[in-house]
């Protein structure tokens, strides 16, 4: 009975270092321990055993048991079966493991749509730092000292040292940039013209948050200096940019504004791509959308900046990004940008 045992234990190590696949570790399992299986069998002769030598066999044939059943559970935990004495994690068989690919968010997307068409255009990406002076969000900008957006309840001032500005050798307050416009400016301090810039990025202001406003956003502004630029030159590429957003047949409408830093400047709006111009409840039935503002660069942004107004001329203009993202795919709500809401992004 005791070579019966050890004959079968060393049947049972081959057939499980032979096995490849889960398959053939089932069939194993079944030949050997199944309800008609060989061991199953052999313990079922143990009554036939003489009486002295019962407990000994009975021993023998449960150890060896326990043993091949330890190896069948590891095998199917592990997904693969674990030959005897060279156990082993893995089965070629198996389809290979499926992991989920994320997406590009939609305000990235946005962004580099918008980019692509000036980028083609020739203009190119600029970037600059989001903690700033007063000098270069304000000063340079040709906003006055007493202006409402240089006020705490319009901008992020941080407690920190003023620093000092190189060539004016003037003190400024930090702060929190609330628009890209200061690109332009660092931009022109270290290049001569011509230029054709844009420049993405964060803003900040301490406004309320709601469907239509957030503390953070995204704004984009460009600019283009040039001799004898003129503003039929700023109308043919937002004309082109806006066909090129929202679908060739969108109309551009230039409305008078005013900016301190362009002169003159406009605001500029697109027929609703909703109502496609006859009114509706997203263009609060005017049938227009505004998207941007622009103008042609004061002569008092260029003095700031050392470039003579008398020998160069440029236009500058600047989108919030969100705006665009809310209009051009009809969401209602900026917040949700912010949200992480897997079912929202997962859309794009």
């Amino acid at each position: 009975m005791k070579e019966k045992i050890q004959k079968l234990e060393q049947e049972i190590k081959e057939a499980l270092s032979s096995v490849r696949t889960q398959e053939e570790l089932e069939a194993v399992r079944i030949k050997y321990i199944g309800r008609k299986g060989a061991l199953t069998e052999m313990i079922k002769s143990i009554k036939d055993a003489p009486p002295e030598d019962r407990p000994y066999v009975g021993k023998m044939i449960n150890v060896l048991k326990a043993s091949i059943e330890g190896r069948f559970k590891q095998g199917s935990a592990s997904g693969a079966p674990v030959p005897a004495g060279k156990p082993s994690g893995i089965d070629s068989s198996l389809p290979g493991a499926k992991f989920d690919l994320g997406s590009k968010h939609p305000l990235t997307q946005a962004i580099d749509e918008i980019c692509d068409v000036f980028l083609g255009l020739g203009f190119r990406i600029v970037e600059g730092p989001e903690i700033e002076t007063e000098y270069y969000n304000f000063t340079a900008l040709n906003i006055p000292d007493d202006h409402p957006s240089r006020e705490t309840f319009h901008t992020f001032f941080l407690d920190v040292a003023a620093e000092r500005h190189e060539r004016t050798g003037t003190d400024h307050k930090a702060l929190l940039r609330s628009q890209t416009s200061t690109v332009q400016i660092r931009i022109m301090e270290k290049e001569e013209p011509p230029l054709q810039i844009i420049a993405p990025g964060k803003v900040f202001r301490p406004d309320a948050t709601d469907a239509s406003h957030s503390f953070m956003f995204h704004q984009i502004e460009g600019l283009m200096v040039n001799k004898n630029i003129k503003f039929s030159d700023l109308k043919g590429i937002l004309d082109l940019f806006c066909k090129e957003m929202f679908g060739k047949s969108t109309e551009t409408r230039f409305r008078p504004h005013f900016f301190p830093f362009t002169e003159p400047s406009v605001e500029v709006d697109v027929s609703c791509m909703i109502c496609k111009g006859k009114g509706c409840r997203v263009c609060g039935r005017k049938g227009w959308l505004e998207i941007l503002g622009a103008g042609m660069v004061n002569p008092k942004v260029f003095e700031a900046v050392g470039y003579s107004p008398d020998k160069w001329t440029g236009f500058a203009f600047g989108m919030g990004v969100e705006r665009i993202a809310m209009l051009k795919w009809g969401i209602g709500d900026i917040r949700i940008f912010y949200e992480n809401d897997l079912r929202f992004l997962k859309q794009f």
